[in-house]
């Protein structure tokens, strides 16, 4: 059975998002945009080996990220060249001698790749020598003449917009290129075109992509790319099973603020079944008052001693006040910022070294009205985006020490505290708690970090795109 061998395409400067860095290496939830794209390559169970091919002059920013052994697979850190086809060239150049491989190649700066473009690339290889990946154009394409004017509008059912990965026997990519190096006009934009023209007769699949498959190359599609982040980042998460989840919690030790009902409770459940320690901290339970530094200073101490080590740190408590701001008490905001923002920091403090010793992961929960504050919830809707600023930063800040800060963004969800401000609300209408629950834990475990998860009952991407075509 041929190896599979990803090659991730990072040689591009990105003048046109007007930084002095390459784009690539530009931060989006909390990391540069490669090392995202990296991550879904190395955790591919198809994938065997990895070779990087960086910028000239920025290869120490790679080595710095692969330092760690965070992405075992990756196996080469090598300088791109001047065009995207040398790239190519010396990355092909890299593979083993003596054995043919597949190989599939992919921009550094497509980091919202889906494990399953990947597995249907790889698939479609035991078939056919060459495979692209592309999605229907929802745009009428012109051709122009040379006087700029329309030449013509090809039909749009048979247009596809071309995306990466592509992926190839090595042999038929080393032979395209070989006849290529003879045309001294020779002249492509991606790796496809090099097979179509010089060996016309090898036919090339084509595999469904995805529209959240986007290529950050202008200013504006670094914001775009960070907020898809947002709304994608638990459908990423690779399905796991329960001896996965025990090999991951059992015997690692975890704190949680706000245990005593509803999701935090849930969360606590979930961990302790997979052999997990848990300690929890509320004011109901033990008196923890989480807007109060003794308070949060006690319960690292205490959880210190009885634990030795912290890996995990969980932030569910939270009060949902509700009124006009006009009319607002003192005591209510002063309680409300305490609870929903000061907690979050002072948690972050006071638990960071367990965590930078750990290597662990702290957990925030945020609201979908983090996006836009609403009538009547300006208090808690301001606080939520403020903890969603206070995840990317300290993301960004711990990322050196190997900690992870996330946030969890779950729509309208079954809890005590929305029973109490809302009322009964009909069932099907929420979330399950303990839904939460789960997607907290794989979040916790998630090598990503600076993300905001955002759980729904429906993929809000794909119910956007039904509605626009009228399903």
């Amino acid at each position: 059975m041929l190896r599979n061998v990803a090659v991730l395409l990072a040689g591009g400067v990105g003048s046109r998002v007007g930084l002095d860095i390459p784009k690539q290496l530009i931060k989006i939830a909390g990391m540069p945009i490669m090392e995202h794209t990296l991550g879904v390559l190395d955790r591919h169970p198809e994938i065997d080996e990895i070779i990087i091919l960086m910028a000239p002059g920025h290869l120490d920013a790679v080595h710095a990220m692969t330092r760690d052994g965070r992405y075992p697979k990756v196996s080469k850190i090598l300088e791109g060249a001047e065009t995207r086809n040398e790239t190519t060239k010396r990355a092909l150049a890299a593979l083993p001698e003596g054995e043919d491989c597949n190989v599939l190649l992919h921009d550094a700066v497509r980091p919202l790749l889906s494990e399953e473009v990947i597995t249907n690339c790889f698939k479609a290889l035991q078939t056919h020598q060459a495979v692209d990946v592309a999605i229907p154009s929802a745009d009428t394409i012109i051709e122009l003449n040379d006087d700029n004017t329309i030449a013509q509008i090809p039909d749009r059912s048979r247009l596809r917009r071309g995306q990466t990965p592509q992926a190839f026997l090595a042999s038929t990519l080393k032979r395209a290129y070989e006849i290529a190096d003879q045309d001294s006009e020779f002249k492509a934009t991606d790796d496809c075109s090099v097979v179509l023209k010089y060996l016309p007769d090898t036919k090339i699949w084509v595999v469904d992509g995805h529209e959240r498959n986007m290529k950050v190359t202008e200013p504006i599609d670094v914001y775009i790319a960070d907020k898809l982040f947002q709304l994608t980042a638990h459908q990423q998460f690779p399905q796991k099973s329960e001896a996965d989840y025990r090999a991951a919690f059992e015997g690692k030790n975890m704190v949680v603020f706000g245990g005593s009902y509803g999701i935090g409770a849930d969360i606590m459940a979930l961990a302790e079944s997979y052999g997990a320690n848990v300690a929890s901290y509320s004011r109901s339970a033990t008196g923890t008052d989480v807007g109060k530094r003794a308070d949060i200073v006690a319960a690292a101490a205490d959880a210190g001693k009885r634990f030795g080590s912290i890996d995990f740190v969980v932030n569910t408590a939270g009060v949902l006040p509700r009124g006009e701001l006009a009319t607002v008490s003192e005591e209510t905001i002063y309680t409300a910022t305490e609870i929903n923002y000061i907690a979050p920091v002072l948690i972050a403090q006071e638990f960071f070294p367990y965590l930078a010793r750990a290597k662990g992961s702290l957990l925030f929960f945020t609201s979908s009205s983090y996006t836009r504050g609403r009538r009547g919830y300006a208090l808690y809707s301001s606080a939520k985006a403020a903890t969603v600023n206070l995840t990317q930063a300290l993301a960004d800040e711990w990322a050196d020490e190997g900690v992870r800060v996330n946030a969890i963004n779950p729509e309208r969800t079954a809890t005590p505290m929305r029973t109490k401000a809302f009322g009964e609300e009909p069932p099907n209408t929420l979330l399950e708690s303990k839904a939460v629950a789960r997607a907290s834990l794989d979040t916790l475990i998630a090598s990503s970090t600076g993300h905001v998860i955002d759980l729904r009952r429906i993929d809000p991407i794909q119910e956007a795109l039904d509605a626009a075509a009228g399903n």
